[in-house]
């Protein structure tokens, strides 16, 4: 189920019609608390969610899906009328999977929307283990350990993490990660890609080192820089 959670009732009625006209059963509200009542009866596959809201702002409520273990892993796109790289750059740092700005294209909701549900499944269908100094990922558990400490990740930076440990010594640019991991390229792709690395890295902490960035190429993990 595809929550949607917008003030606005033209858009998010247009939305939510858009959604289930195109097979995806979706359902919306206009404020947080009726959103947090439908999570706590049934967690969302994947939340469409607004910055400007009444009772409570997109970012916090970001924050609070992130910082739950029922809901961290759970796909996130912003839907906002705010389009500034800064903002963009807030949404995804608080663990955004995708930003769209408005006025957005109901055809290419549909298309970003799929294309994250297709990853997310993806994702949990991967299997092998990947072990590299203090690094541990499991992909078919969503678990990444540092030094045995478990660490949270959003889903796009765990399937950043993963593509580049599948492709380990080798450099992947920043159309490739962006293909692999969102599934299609957009504007300001390449500045997203380096938004979820640094985020990356941070939250690894010491295992951060083992991404190495290779200068106006992209990225790898393995071996040394060139």
């Amino acid at each position: 189920m595809i929550y949607l959670l917008e003030d606005d009732d033209n858009i998010r009625e247009l939305v939510v019609y858009t959604l289930c006209s195109s097979g995806l059963a979706a359902k919306g509200f206009a404020l947080p608390s009726e959103f947090w009542n439908a999570m706590a009866e049934e967690t969302a596959s994947l939340i469409l969610l607004d910055i400007m809201l009444p009772e409570e702002d997109g970012i916090t409520i970001l924050k609070r899906i992130r910082s739950s273990d029922n809901t961290k892993n759970v796909p996130v796109m912003m839907l906002t009328a705010k389009g500034s790289e800064y903002d963009k750059v807030i949404g995804l740092d608080s663990g955004a999977d995708d930003y769209l700005p408005k006025p957005f294209g109901m055809m290419e909701l549909v298309s970003r929307v799929k294309a994250l549900l297709r990853r997310t499944v993806t994702t949990e269908e991967s299997h092998g283990e990947y072990e590299i100094g203090p690094l541990y990922v499991c992909p078919s558990k969503h678990k990444v350990k540092v030094n045995g400490e478990k660490i949270s990740l959003t889903l796009k930076e765990f399937e950043m993490l993963c593509a580049l440990l599948e492709s380990r010594d080798v450099v992947l640019t920043r159309n490739q990660l962006l293909d692999r991991v969102w599934g299609y390229s957009f504007e300001g792709g390449s500045r997203t890609v380096d938004v979820h690395v640094r985020t990356l890295r941070q939250k690894l902490g010491v295992a951060g080192d083992l991404i190495i960035t290779v200068r106006g190429i992209g990225y790898k993990i393995g071996g040394d820089n060139e």
